[in-house]
This record gives C-alpha cells, structure tokens and sequence, in this order.
C-alpha cells in the first residue's frame, strides 16, 4: 500500500454515505474550493501501468487514476493490439480489450478501489467492444461521446458513431445491476483543444450529457478545455453550470476542467505557469476535477514522475488559491457566452424527440459546425479568430442559430499567417513570461523535474494515447 501524504486519496474518505462510485468520489472531494486532480496515463506494459497507477495514487494531491486506450483499440485494429504484444512492441496505451482480464485485474488489484477510482479513457468512436470488456472487468468510469469522438479524430461517419454510442451507453448502464454507478464524462467541452470557441464547447458537452443521461447512464462529467482568455473561460464555465442545472434531471454530475490542449509551451516556467493558471481557473469556477498535463507536453511523451509532478504542482496551486479567493458563486448570469451555447442547445433539441436524430440533423444543416474540423459530417461553414484582448470569437458563423447574438468580425480574411499566429498565441504568451529567479521545482517536493527520460525509467519509452484525451 503506497504511504500516506497529505491530500492523497488515503486519507479517509469523509463521513456519510458509503461512495458509490467514480462520481459519488469527485463530488465528495472537489468543489467549494477544492480539487480532484488527474493525470494522461496509458502504458502496453501491465508492469508499467501499474506503477504509474501506484504512483498516482501516492501522489501529494486528492487523485483519480487513468487507464488511457493504445490507438489500436481504439479503432478496432484488435489484431494489431495482439501482434504488438506477442512481439513485445510498445503500444501508445494500453489494450484492454487485448490483454486477459486477469492482467488487468491484477494491474488494479490493491490499488483501485473507493479511495482511489480510475477512468479508462480511449477516444473511440465505435466504443462498444471497449465499453463490453470494461463491464466485464467491472471498471465503472470513462468517458468520449458521439460528436467529441468521432469528429475529431478519423472519418467514421457520425451516424454510425452515435448508433455504437447509444449501445455502448445502454451496455455500461447495466452495471448499475452489479450494485455499480457508472460514470461517463463528456469529452464535447475539447474539441479540437483549441479555437474552437466556448460557446460551441458547452453546447456540445450538455447535448452529450443529455445523450448519455437518455441512454441509461445516470451519474455524469461535463468536460471543458482551457482556452485561451481567463475571464471568458470563467464565463463559460459559468455557462456550462448553468444549463447543467436547467437541462440535467439529475444531481449527479461535476465539472471537469482540462488544463489548455493546443500548443504547448517549449519553456519549462511556461509550462509550469500554464498548468497553474489552469489550477487557479479551476478553484475559480468551483470545478470539481483537472486534468493536468505536464512540462514534457511540447516535446515528448512524458514519464511517470513528470506525471506526479504536475499532479502536485496543480494540488498545490489549487490549494493556495482556495484560502486566498472567494469561493465561486455560480448565480445565473446572461453572459454572451450563455447565451450562445443555450441557443446551441434548444435549436438542437427543437429538431427532433430523438437526441440521436436531433444531432445528425444539426450537422446536416449545419446548426452544429466545429471550425477547422475536416471530418465529412462537418459542414466547415464556420471560423474563429482570437482577439486583442485574448478572447476566442467567431468570424464566420454558418448556419449556427446565433445570428442575432452574434456579430462576424469584418475585414481581411484569415490567412495562414493569422492562423498560425493564434495556434500558437497560448505558447508565446506564456514562453514570452520571465523565468523564475531559481530553478523550477515542483510546489510538494523537492525533486527537479528531469530535463529528459531517463534510461532507468522502466516506462520512459512508453507512449500514453495520443490527443487530448
């Protein structure tokens, strides 16, 4: 059993009713100035998954564990899985659907359980052979969604995706009959990681929490990313809270928050101080869980002590920020922001009783349009554009309900410079920030965070799944 540590999840869980689940755990032990912190974490080796899962739960910080999904699995290439581990080959996660089910249960085994919770995130958009071996392992928490994990991420079209996710959802509720709640987190709130503007983010994360809710899953996470303006990210959590609140029949859900997806900072204080603010918004906006990333994220895949370090540089972060800022207030507010991702909403579910109908036929038409998304389904009418002042706003909008909110910007047209300049306005600001006095160490500890791998580290080769998730 790993040692205890302040903040870590061996302190005793607080008094009352025993905790269910993934959910029941969050909400236990995030909001009103505290926070859940989770790392990206997927390794082929069970040996090394382990590890990584044993060192999360050690962690200084109240922690979650992640199984992240190798890219075969997630797209069904399950022969491929198989070669890669008869032949010892790396995979970029791990194959769950692949390895025996006793590998896993021993991966888990004295790790896992109601102090110490893990998530399998995979990014599959036909997820039902995932979410089958899940319930057979009795794993209870992961997350995706039709829209958020099909568009981004191949060309499967979409109505095949929310047909395999209607049946995953269906298939991972029925273990509430083996006396589990499971948990599914909406991934809508990351499209792309980057200038996709909030409003849209929100829209998407409540219609995929309403999509689960409808197919049997009770207990939910709303996802939103970082982007790239603090006060127009506390506004959009705002937003997404709010029609949480007026749209979700249910009181089982939390917000999570994802530290920025887009280009990452190359320094290591620009890094670090990214990951902070990101801390800081989630203590702001009473954001129950983050999901952290780390120094390496611009250069490489990191190792599990970067993992552990950025898990306690955020939990103390957001430790600080708790006992020096107000706590949230969360009285509705008609912000633009609002507005927009509520009209989103409604015109969506005005399009048909069957959610699943109702988000084809918004693609169709366009009501639903994510800029810069390639992916067929797509209608690519849309743009956006990152403003003085840092705010990310629309330039084009389509057909999007919101033309009587919103105001396209006017003048010249984007251009490959102007996109470049916004991919990487994240990055530059915070680079662009000056270095501390004395070398970065982590906010707990006294470790430095290692410049590269190190050979000594048994999964410094090993790749966790790709993208945001």
């Amino acid at each position: 059993m790993p040692d205890r540590r302040p903040g870590s999840a061996d302190e005793p869980a607080p008094a009352g009713p025993a905790l269910r689940g993934f959910g029941d755990f969050v909400r236990a032990h995030g909001g009103n100035g505290r926070l859940v912190v989770q790392p990206r974490m997927g390794f082929s080796d069970p040996a090394a998954m382990r590890a990584g899962l044993a060192a999360t739960r050690a962690a200084a910080a109240r922690t979650v564990g992640t199984i992240t999904l190798d890219a075969h699995t997630r797209v069904g290439h399950l022969d491929a899985a198989a070669a890669a581990l008869r032949t010892g080959t790396p995979l970029n996660g791990y194959p769950v659907v692949t390895h025996p089910p006793a590998t896993t249960a021993q991966v888990l085994h004295g790790i896992r359980d109601t102090r110490f919770p893990v998530q399998v995130r995979h990014g599959s958009a036909r997820p039902v052979g995932i979410f089958r071996a899940l319930a057979a392992l009795g794993l209870d928490a992961s997350e995706g969604g039709p829209v958020s994990y099909c568009l981004p991420y191949g060309r499967t079209p979409l109505a095949e995706s929310v047909t395999q996710w209607a049946t995953a959802c269906e298939l991972f509720a029925s273990l509430r009959e083996t006396g589990r709640e499971p948990h599914l987190e909406t991934f809508g709130g990351c499209m792309l990681g980057q200038l996709c503007p909030p409003s849209m983010l929100v829209a998407i994360s409540v219609l995929e929490a309403l999509f689960f809710l409808r197919h049997g899953v009770r207990s939910l996470s709303v996802s939103y990313a970082q982007q790239s303006s603090p006060e127009q990210d506390a506004e959009a959590v705002g937003a997404l809270r709010r029609l949480c609140a007026e749209l979700l029949p249910t009181d089982d859900w939390h917000v999570v928050l994802y530290t920025y997806m887009g280009v990452f900072p190359e320094t290591e204080h620009g890094a670090r101080r990214l990951l902070a603010s990101s801390a800081e918004l989630a203590v702001r906006t009473g954001a129950e869980r983050l999901i952290v990333k780390t120094v390496a994220e611009s250069r490489r895949i990191p190792t599990i002590q970067e993992n552990i370090d950025a898990l306690e540089l955020a939990a103390a972060t957001a430790r600080t920020a708790g006992r020096t800022a107000p706590l949230p207030s969360f009285q509705p507010a008609d912000t633009p922001t609002y507005q927009e991702a509520a009209a989103l909403v409604h015109a969506v579910l005005d399009l048909h009783p069957d959610l699943s109908r109702a988000l084809l036929h918004a693609f169709r038409r366009g009501y639903l349009d994510v800029p810069y998304c390639l992916h067929p389904d797509n209608r690519g009418l849309t743009r956006s554009y990152i403003d003085p002042a840092g705010r990310l706003c629309w330039a084009a909008t389509g057909n999007l309900p919101i033309a009587h909110l919103v105001r396209p910007r006017g003048g010249p047209r984007l251009t490959s410079a102007t996109l470049l300049a916004d991919l990487t306005h994240v990055r530059n600001r915070f680079d662009g920030l000056p270095p501390p006095a004395v070398a970065s160490r982590t906010a707990t500890t006294d470790r430095t965070v290692p410049a590269r791998p190190s050979a000594a580290d048994p999964v410094a080769s090993s790749r966790p799944s790709g993208g945001g998730r």
